[in-house]
This record gives C-alpha cells, structure tokens and sequence, in this order.
C-alpha cells in the first residue's frame, strides 16, 4: 500500500519513541523533507508494552499507540541487534538486555560473554530495523532494512547509541561509533528501511 503524501513538507509526525538517541537519528533521516516533527516522550504518551514477537509487530503496536493516542500520524521503529553464534540473539530483546536502566555497557558485556559460551570465532552479526508508519485512517505500512557486519570487542567509540560501538559494518574497518552520524546513516539498518518508506510515499519500488 503507497503510503500517500505523509512525507510533505508541514505535515506533523510523531516519532513513538522515547529514546532519544532513536528519535535524533529518525528526525536527521526526515528533516530533507520538511517534517514537523514531535516525539512520543514530548507528547508525553505512555510507552505500550511490546508484546509482539518481531521487529515488525513490535513497530506496528507502537505507531498504532502513538497514533491512536494523538491523532496524528505516527512513525515508529523496532530494531536490535542480531548475533549468528547466539541464535539472532538479543533480536527483539535488545532494549531488555540492557536493563530497566538501559544500560548498554551492560548488554554488551552481555553478548561479549554469551559469545564466549557460545565457542567458535563466528563474530557475524547484523542490525535489523522495522518502520511502521501508522496513520489516523487505520492504515499502517511496514518497512524492513538491515545492515550486515560483525562484533568487536572491546567496544570502540563514542558516537551513536545502544550497541554501535560494537557493531563493525560489513566492509568498513570502524564501528558505527567510531562514525559521524552523516555516514552512518548512508549504510544503517533504520536508513536501508527510511528508503523503502521513501520509494513508497513516492511511489517508486524498491
């Protein structure tokens, strides 16, 4: 379903999260088009439990929340990271394995340490990132992106939020701590996503 014109200059967006490190990355990722946007946390909306068992449907039941509750239309993203020696581990859990503080030094001491369980020197990894776009109409449309790359350990860098300093990107020698922002957004997991929202408001497959 083509999105319609959600990405016209004026139009006010909210952005259903309350991380602000998520928030700052969507609102660069939007600002080329205009967008009047606003975060669940200023609206000061309620956070829905996630409840649903993927990327995708976690996204989809935050955009609708944020929608529902402000009438406005809402965008929304579920992402984490993804370990192959660990199952796809921590995945849809990313955020819990950080804590109720969200500690992310923690969680990657964790996924440094079930890495080490696990044996083998299988370090592949990837970022995976569901867009939900949900509008006061009821409709709401998905879009899913990845980005490939491996773990490093000690973490590096200061830069980004969550588990980027130790995610290495396929084909790069830094992580995407180490990145400016401007360059991990050409390659991240959340823009490969944003350009399939894009291609469809323009009505251009992808």
């Amino acid at each position: 379903m083509k999105p319609g014109p959600i990405l016209s200059p004026g139009t006010r967006l909210v952005i259903a999260s309350h991380n602000a490190g998520k928030v700052r990355e969507i609102g660069d990722l939007l600002a080329p088009f205009g967008i009047d946007v606003v975060s669940a946390g200023t609206l000061g909306l309620a956070e829905p439990e996630e409840t649903g068992a993927t990327f995708a449907a976690n996204a989809e039941l935050k955009a609708r929340a944020a929608c529902d509750a402000s009438g406005l239309p809402a965008l929304a993203d579920d992402s984490g990271l993804a370990v192959d020696v660990l199952g796809g581990d921590p995945g849809i859990y990313s955020a819990r394995w950080a804590g109720p503080d969200r500690d992310f030094a923690l969680a990657m001491d964790k996924v440094h340490q079930a890495m080490g369980r696990a044996g083998g020197g299988d370090t592949n990894a990837r970022f995976v990132c569901a867009l939900a776009l949900a509008r006061p109409d009821g409709a709401c449309d998905i879009f899913e992106g990845t980005v490939e790359g491996d773990i490093v350990w000690p973490p590096r860098g200061d830069k980004g939020f969550g588990y980027d300093p130790i995610f290495r990107p396929k084909g790069r020698t830094i992580t995407f701590a180490e990145m400016e922002p401007q360059a991990k957004h050409a390659i991240s997991h959340r823009a490969d996503a944003f350009a399939k929202l894009v291609a469809a408001c323009s009505g251009k497959a992808r």
